[in-house]
């Protein structure tokens, strides 16, 4: 014959199995909020019949169930779609980097615009046209003076500016890599915690948790592959190079190169560069997106430099024709070796050097608008002033050297392509920007639609559970009864 004292058993295994479920459910809503926490979910299972006893052991009734135990609790989750979340996020890492870093050149430069470079280069070829109508006019030489200090000004000033956010990519190099290194630690660390537990029997389904937000933030600045080990541990490889491996991590570094200045990486102290990723696109724009404008300004104002001082120096100042004397005088020099035209060996950044003669700026007259002509009054000669504002319209030929022009153009023209192209280029990152977006919201829904905590879902579980956990106290308050009344109320016939 059974256990009196069954159904209490069962009644209290309900009573268990649903105050976990309950537990459960207050865990999620309480992590609704909590980012990458993954839903959990309490797996229950009917514990093992006994056979139902009865006259000669009969089986026909079959098996009397004794209630329920929870089995697990269960971490709703699913690596293919963090697989794919990974591989779209470092995509967009990657974009991020070069659209932040256009964005900002785009910014610097300010074309097209009343203030931009071209504009100030328009408005100096007009002072040399206007110089040309009146060569003694004192106004006209010195708005001629003050349109090319304004261009050497914004040549210097676009110049500093760049080579400043060249720094700051630096800097942004050896922020995120002690980001990535601090990355892989606690990874490793987590390793080490859940390696401690999950041999036990137990699930640490928060510190996984933990661990896959991490292993997403990596997942941003380079390309990772993370592959489950022996203990519930995960190893990380960086393009395919050991970064954890169980317990331990290897050195993400950033060390400064003593030639270039520049930071250069290493992972487990072998040389490394990154080719997707937030990393990437940052090295890339260091090291290629920005010293190509920087070049490309260089070889605009050591060409312009160029023309002007060559007409210039062949040409006639005021006090030239005063003294009859020759000055050789270049218009534009570099300022940190007057005597040296910009562009030179010695001092190889046009742009970032180029300023007015100090000659001419201590003095109108040593402005050289005329040329030595026999035939013309000295002072009414505007040949050189002519042949200067006409560069403008100069078609310069293609070189091979490191200052010549790429193709053959007008400097105008250079510089227009040079903005145009950095136009194309900043729309391209934008447009991949926005798609890798789109792609790595579309997973993480996807992630979430499994993953993700609904507080109405947790609500209706709540009810659900908290009903059973009621009608199993109920059952057991029965079972109580009808035990009290065995006990109690039992051979007590006639008293």
């Amino acid at each position: 014959m059974r256990s009196t004292f069954h159904g209490i058993e069962v009644s209290k295994r309900g009573l268990f199995a649903q105050q976990s479920a309950l537990n459960t459910t207050g865990h999620n809503i309480s992590n609704a909020n909590t980012e990458g926490y993954s839903r959990q979910r309490v797996n229950m299972q009917a514990t093992n019949g006994l056979p139902y006893v009865g006259m000669q052991a009969s089986i026909e009734p079959g098996l009397l169930g004794t209630g329920v135990q929870a089995t697990s609790i269960q971490r709703l989750r699913e690596e293919f779609l963090d697989i794919q979340y990974r591989n779209e996020h470092k995509r967009q890492g990657y974009w991020d980097a070069r659209a932040e870093t256009l964005t900002k050149l785009e910014g610097i430069m300010n074309e097209p615009s009343d203030t931009g470079l071209a504009k100030v280069m328009d408005q100096m070829w007009q002072a040399w046209q206007d110089l040309a109508k009146d060569p003694a006019d004192t106004s006209a030489r010195a708005v001629v003076r003050e349109r090319s200090k304004a261009v050497a000004d914004s040549f210097n000033t676009v110049y500093t500016h760049l080579e400043e956010v060249q720094t700051d990519l630096d800097n942004v190099v050896k922020v995120k890599s002690l980001e990535i290194n601090s990355l892989g630690q606690q990874i490793a660390s987590l390793n080490n915690q859940i390696a401690n537990i999950e041999p036990h029997g137990y699930s640490p389904n928060d510190l996984y948790d933990q661990r896959d937000v991490l292993i997403d933030k990596l997942s941003k600045l380079v390309d990772i592959r993370a592959t489950q080990t022996v203990n519930g541990m995960v190893d990380v490889t960086i393009q395919g190079a050991p970064f954890v491996t169980g317990i331990t991590s290897q050195a993400f570094v950033a060390t400064q190169d003593p030639i270039t200045g520049k930071s250069n990486l290493t992972l487990g102290g072998a040389a490394f560069t990154p080719t997707s990723g937030f990393m990437a696109g940052t090295l890339e724009s260091r090291d290629q997106i920005v010293p190509n404008i920087l070049k490309r300004l260089d070889v605009l104002a050591v060409n312009l430099t160029k023309e002007i001082n060559d007409l210039h120096r062949a040409g006639r100042s005021l006090s030239d024709i005063a003294t009859g004397t020759v000055q050789d005088l270049p218009f534009f020099v570099d300022s940190d070796s007057l005597a040296t035209t910009p562009g030179t060996k010695e001092y190889p950044k046009g742009a970032g050097r180029i300023s007015v003669n100090p000659a001419i700026m201590q003095s109108l007259d040593a402005i050289a608008a005329a040329l030595p002509e026999a035939t013309s009054t000295p002072v009414g000669n505007n040949a050189t002033a002519l042949a200067i504002a006409s560069i403008k319209f100069k078609v310069l030929q293609a070189g091979t050297g490191s200052n010549d022009l790429a193709e053959s153009s007008t400097l105008d023209n250079y510089y227009r392509y040079t903005i145009s192209q950095m136009g194309i280029d900043t729309q391209e990152a934008l447009r991949n920007q926005a798609n890798s977006e789109m792609l790595v919201g579309t997973v993480n829904n996807q992630r979430q639609s499994v993953s993700g905590v609904s507080i109405d879902e947790e609500m209706a579980e709540m009810v659900k559970f908290q009903h059973a956990y009621s009608a199993s106290a109920r059952v057991m308050t029965s079972m109580d009864e009808i035990l009290d009344k065995v006990i109690n109320g039992m051979g007590r016939v006639g008293l």
